[in-house]
């Protein structure tokens, strides 16, 4: 009996957790963007060329499916749920693809926000990497749910830099530690949810928290390499 009333409980406990966790993915968006993008007009807004509405497009569908696919599930929609994915899986390479090719293009414009045009680039293909890389481990995993939501969570949380790098509020830009903080926090809220409601941190929890802390470790030393230099040179030039 324990377990019949348990089970029910912590179900909805999960459901409410990652809504409420992609509705803070959402806001921290929503801020970054809003002057520049949402508050702009959307494709009134000012940008530099067609493909950074592209991109803004696309980037944008992705969290707002994200909410949608999260609420279809705590509403028992599970076969809408596996229907929308589908097109969530293409959405998200056609994201890594756009991506990169902005990037590119930002790189070629010179257009560095507040850093040298090295970092930008290192910083930006190194979230794109490890956002495709938790999105294919998630379609690898999508028969196990507990495991795909949290790494389609943790997915999105990998591309949160440049939404907060724009946030309009000095105190984010205080420090690194501050800046990547706030990133991280959704890392330890989704160790400590699991710790409390199931006893232990998921493995793919702590296994993708790594490689998002790993990410933000290895952006420095990348973006102050040689080779790395040579190569941003190459690419500005192309």
């Amino acid at each position: 009996m324990a377990t019949k009333i348990g089970f029910p409980v912590r179900k909805h406990t999960d459901d409410y957790f990652f809504l409420f966790v992609t509705l803070l993915i959402a806001g921290v968006v929503f801020i970054g963007f809003a002057h520049s993008y949402y508050l702009a007009g959307l494709f009134h807004a000012k940008l530099p060329s067609p493909l950074v509405h592209v991109h803004g497009v696309f980037f944008t569908c992705w969290v707002l499916l994200l909410i949608v696919q999260v609420a279809m599930v705590s509403a028992n929609r599970v076969s809408w749920h596996k229907r929308l994915g589908i097109f969530g899986m293409i959405l998200a390479g056609l994201m890594v693809v756009v991506g990169y090719a902005t990037l590119i293009a930002a790189v070629r414009r010179h257009a560095a926000l507040g850093m040298s045009l090295e970092s930008l680039f290192a910083d930006d293909v190194l979230q794109l990497s490890v956002f495709a890389i938790l999105v294919f481990w998630a379609f690898l995993a999508r028969k196990d749910g507990p495991a795909h939501k949290r790494l389609i969570i943790l997915a999105t949380v990998s591309l949160l830099g440049p939404a907060l790098a724009r946030w309009p509020f000095a105190f984010v830009f205080s420090s690194d530690l501050v800046f990547f903080g706030i990133l991280d926090s959704f890392l330890i809220f989704m160790i400590a949810f699991d710790c409390w409601s199931h006893r232990r941190p998921h493995r793919v929890t702590v296994w993708g928290s790594l490689l998002i802390v790993g990410m933000q470790f290895l952006m420095a030393p990348l973006s102050h390499s040689w080779w790395w230099h040579q190569f941003t040179a190459w690419v500005e030039n192309l």
